[in-house]
């Protein structure tokens, strides 16, 4: 016979494959799924609410199988989680229940991985506890595992839930008139009046009185920079913000030597500026006449 350790290791890879492998068959269902509720709501576009009723009971179908698959990995992720305990010839209380979903639930089900772990628990704990979580004489296989596993047809209101669901997912107006209706009743409640105008309570203002109101200080735009005064401490008891800028310069000593002029130097600058000035009225003024530059030639010549 296996030794229990090597046994509990297989276990573990075992419940590892179950996970990944009941994982990807959800999201095939739910992928599935989602086409087959586009094809009901063509259906009922079209106006074929018989077949619509009967494909829509394959949904629900796979719905429940997908919860099933759900809760049986939880069940695989909780005994992986508790291993350990899983040593033991005697099952642990506390892991009967989901060890017994699985060995009751696995057989019904199309993974492969999970009944190789199925087999792997009954080799673990022998034919008669195996026995037990098949008929359920002892009541511990979950209740919603059992719920889930019952072969009847859907209720004819939950048929009726999953068609409305569908028609106002992908927006068919179905049953005829009901969207309408709906959008009436919404109107209704966003009018709380019942369509009737509410009249002022209070008169509005006159343009005179605007004019007269001083607007706050805080109307206008606002910078989006907001500076926080520093607060004041021992170091620096008068804190001032400093904003970036351009550099104040400083005259350096050229600068200043330069700048400094003496009572001669201004004189001449005076001097050389009139010049510049009489100059320019000469060159900018009238040209002179022949009989004026004749008396300056004569007045040249002596």
């Amino acid at each position: 016979m296996t030794p229990s350790s090597s046994l509990v290791s297989k276990l573990k890879v075992q419940l590892k494959l179950s996970i990944s492998r009941l994982r990807m068959v959800q999201q095939k269902d739910t992928a599935i799924a989602k086409q087959q509720r586009r094809q009901m709501a063509h259906l009922l576009e079209l106006g074929k609410e018989e077949s619509a009723r009967i494909r829509v009971e394959n949904i629900i179908r796979s719905d429940i199988t997908t919860e099933l698959l759900e809760i049986l990995e939880l069940y695989c992720e909780l005994l992986l989680a508790r291993i350990g305990l899983l040593e033991p010839k005697e099952c642990d209380p506390g892991l009967e229940e989901p060890i017994k979903s699985i060995i009751y639930a696995a057989p019904r089900t199309d993974v492969k991985e999970l009944q190789q772990a199925r087999q792997l628990l009954v080799e673990k704990y022998g034919k008669e506890f195996a026995l037990e979580a098949i008929d359920n004489s002892d009541g511990k296989v979950a209740e919603r595992v059992l719920k889930k596993l019952k072969v009847e047809p859907p209720d004819p209101e939950l048929v009726n839930l999953y068609l409305k669901e569908i028609a106002r997912t992908y927006g068919v107006d179905w049953p005829k008139g009901e969207k309408r209706q709906g959008h009436g009743s919404d109107e209704d409640e966003d009018s709380p009046t019942g369509g009737q105008v509410v009249k002022n309570l209070e008169e509005p203002l006159t343009t005179e009185e605007l004019n007269r109101a001083t607007p706050p200080r805080d109307l206008g735009p606002k910078s989006p920079v907001s500076i926080a005064p520093p607060s004041p401490s021992t170091d620096n008891v008068n804190p001032r913000i400093k904003l970036p800028g351009p550099p104040e310069l400083k005259p350096n000593a050229k600068m200043s030597g330069l700048k400094k002029e003496t009572p001669s130097t201004q004189a001449q600058s005076d001097a050389k500026g009139k010049d510049d000035e009489g100059s320019k009225k000469v060159v900018g003024g009238k040209i002179p006449d022949v009989d004026e530059l004749s008396r300056r030639f004569a007045a040249l010549k002596r």
